[in-house]
Order: C-alpha cells, then structure tokens, then sequence
C-alpha cells in the first residue's frame, strides 16, 4: 500500500508543514523545525533518525503538545495538538531523556498517580498498575522511593508511567537511554509487542541498530527538515546504499550539496 493510499483511519499520527521558531535576545529568530510532513500509521513502528540539533527532540514535543508549533498542523488519533491538547495527552504515552520522577513517591504511588491523570480508578486502576509492574518487572524495585533508584531503574519507572493508560500512541524519545542489556531487550520487546496490539509508536533513537530492527519506515530529520521517509528497503532504492548508515550519510550528502547549490545560485 502506498502513502496516497493509505486510509485516514489507519493514520494515527498526521502532520503538515510543522515548524517551531525560537527567539534567542543574543541570536535573533532560531528555525529549529524548518519543515516536517509525516505520518505514522497504527500498528507501526516509525522511527525518527537525525544528528544532534536536528530537530527530533522539538519534533516529538510539538507532537506532545510540550510546545507549540509556530506554524504547520499536527493531529494525533484525529485530535488536532493545537486546538485541544488536553485530549491528545490523554490519547499519548510521551517519555524523553528529560522525562523526571517525583522523588518522594515511590514506583507504585507514580503508577497509581498517572494512571489517574489519564482517567483510570478502582480495580481498572489496579489491574493496570499491577499489569505494567510484571511488564517492566518493577517489583523488585516499585515499593522504593523513585529519588533512591538507579539510572536503568528510574528509566524503566519512568517508561512505565508513560504507558500505564495503555494509550493507543506512543511517543518515546531515545527510550532505551541508561538502560542495561536485559532492560534494552525488555523495552525492545514492549515496542514490538505495542505494534502487535495495533498501537503506534514514533521514536527517535541513535542506535541504527535499533532502527534496522524495530522500525517499519524510518524519517531521516537534517536541519529541521524531513530529507526522506520510507521502509529501509525504499530509502535503500534512494541513495542505492545498503547499510542505514550509509543510507544516513548518503541523504544527509545530498541535502548539504542541494543547499551548497542554493546558495550559489542565488
């Protein structure tokens, strides 16, 4: 099935023309996100790949309602994150690197607090909490105060009380940062089994080999711009590059020579 056509309903997550500008007092008018178009389907893994300073992190909180876009429409499960963002967090999971715990509450009293932001009480509450500690295997750890945790466990609190409402869009910003190889594997797999549940979910990751593993079609961000979206093996026939890697630098080569050109040109 091709992008045009591809149902409406199957789109969970539609933007056009997103852009977010920055006003610095030293530097003037920041372009932070130039141009984004995407969508990402339900029962997909899309994953956003780009340097540092592309554009991924303001891309994905735009998407969150973090912050508003200066310009371009976005809609999540059909709600559009401008005009009722309340609703589009209810319908989302959301974690950064930046994501915070509360440090006086323990694992389980977070569970319990988010959970009811998103709406859930009594035993639905519970047997959600009680769920999402056995798929992160928090036990060990979810009775202790969040300010006491490790790295690895703080991130897997922090990662279960983005999805305790078992919400039908995930949205993960490098999720796999400070975990260890097994909670790797294990966020891994919870990824994988969001896609079988028909659940969509847009991340953004470092790791192409992640990437490779997980993603269904991969957006290439470079100076706020999408350079190109596809299966691997669409962006593969693109720049006629086999590994993602050289995928990656191939797009990005392309990109700074059309802006070279541009630029002499005008």
């Amino acid at each position: 099935m091709t992008q045009t056509q591809v149902a409406s309903s199957e789109i969970a997550i539609h933007a056009t023309g997103l852009k977010k500008t920055f006003k610095d007092p030293e530097r003037g008018a920041i372009e932070a996100v130039k141009s984004i178009d995407m969508d990402c389907r339900r029962g997909e893994i899309f994953g956003l790949l780009g340097p540092n300073g592309a554009g991924k992190t303001t891309t994905l909180r735009m998407l969150s309602t973090i912050l508003a876009p200066t310009a371009g429409t976005a809609r999540i499960d059909g709600v559009d994150v401008t005009e009722d963002p309340l609703e589009v967090r209810r319908r989302i999971g959301f974690l950064s690197g930046s994501t915070g715990l509360y440090p006086r509450l323990t694992g389980r009293e977070t569970l319990r607090y988010f959970g009811e932001l998103h709406g859930l009480e009594g035993a639905l509450l519970e047997a959600a909490i009680d769920k999402t500690i056995a798929d992160f295997d928090l036990s060990d750890f979810v009775d202790g105060h969040c300010g006491s945790l490790s790295t690895g466990q703080k991130q897997r609190v922090s990662i279960a009380r983005a999805v305790v409402h078992d919400p039908p869009v995930l949205i993960l910003d490098e999720p796999t940062t400070g975990l260890d190889i097994m909670a790797s594997s294990d966020m891994i797999e919870f990824i994988e089994s969001r896609r079988a549940a028909g659940r969509c979910v847009l991340f953004s990751t470092h790791i192409l080999s992640e990437a490779e593993r997980l993603c269904d079609r991969i957006g290439v961000v470079y100076s706020g711009r999408m350079l190109a979206s596809g299966s691997l093996d669409e962006l593969r026939a693109m720049t006629d590059a086999e590994w993602l890697e050289d995928v990656f630098r191939a797009l990005v080569r392309r990109a700074d020579a059309d802006r070279d050109r541009a630029g002499a040109s005008a």
